[in-house]
């Protein structure tokens, strides 16, 4: 049996929970005082924990479920104790100093940093066309007004009165991983993936007329061309978070009971 530690337990990491495959356990959660009596009644007594370091045993894998600001506490302590940790708020590695301190613990101690695909497909292909030289990499994603909102977008549009699909946002993907926190977690992965965080270019748009959400990624180089599109439904318990993301993390789980599949 596989135990597994949780960071986090929002729409995200109960998404997960619910599909996790046979053989997989939570054995650990790290999360807010506020849910603990709820996950230790749902798990048992000692599951809920403030802080991975209360942690007394190893982990298979700790699967971060929570918020960029959860990859900045708890992710060079994870790492620090040699334990794999597989991350889906992949825009806090837009912090080159925090990618930085992430990688250098892992190194020191043995631990591994696992980049999880989240919301997107393609990635393994997109690193594979990095080995030939990329020259350009850009991703679009476009949302309804439900999955903008309590982000800096209610700045830069009016999401209660935007009629047609628009355009609110161009930049780097940085930039958009920092500004949009809860929504641009594949920016920084379709960067990490290809050309990185300043090269790859990011375009940000709503739409009141869908109820899903489109990333489309297009790359060139020496490999040739390709355009990636993909529609996917976000969770109803939170529109900002996609399905396919809590997927990737549950994928994640299973390939702890795949012994022939390099990971």
């Amino acid at each position: 049996m596989k135990k597994i530690m949780l960071i986090g337990y929002g729409a995200m990491a109960q998404a997960v929970v619910e599909r996790l495959p046979e053989g997989v356990n939570v054995g650990w959660v790290v999360a807010h005082e506020r849910h603990h009596r709820a996950i230790n009644a749902r798990f048992g007594d000692g599951v809920a924990l403030s802080h991975p370091q209360q942690c007394g045993a190893t982990p298979d894998l700790v699967l971060e479920c929570a918020s960029q600001q959860a990859v900045r506490e708890y992710g060079c302590a994870v790492l620090a104790r040699g334990w794999r940790l597989a991350v889906i708020s992949t825009g806090a590695l837009a912090d080159a100093a925090l990618q930085a301190d992430l990688r250098r613990e892992a190194a020191r101690h043995g631990g591994r940093l696992v980049v999880l695909s989240g919301a997107v497909a393609g990635m393994d292909g997109l690193a594979s066309a990095r080995e030939g030289g990329l020259d350009s990499v850009t991703y679009q994603s476009c949302k309804s007004p439900a999955s903008w909102r309590g982000s800096p977008a209610e700045q830069l549009i009016n999401l209660d009165t935007v009629s047609e699909a628009s355009v609110f946002f161009e930049g780097s993907a940085r930039e958009a991983a920092q500004m949009f926190p809860a929504n641009a977690n594949v920016a920084a992965t379709v960067a990490l993936m290809g050309i990185g965080m300043d090269q790859t270019r990011v375009q940000l748009k709503v739409d009141p007329h869908t109820r899903r959400n489109t990333h489309v990624i297009h790359a060139s180089g020496g490999f040739g061309e390709f355009h990636i599109e993909l529609c996917g439904t976000p969770l109803a318990s939170n529109p900002k978070t996609s399905t396919l993301a809590a997927l990737s993390a549950v994928q994640a789980c299973r390939h702890l009971l795949n012994q022939d599949y390099a990971w």
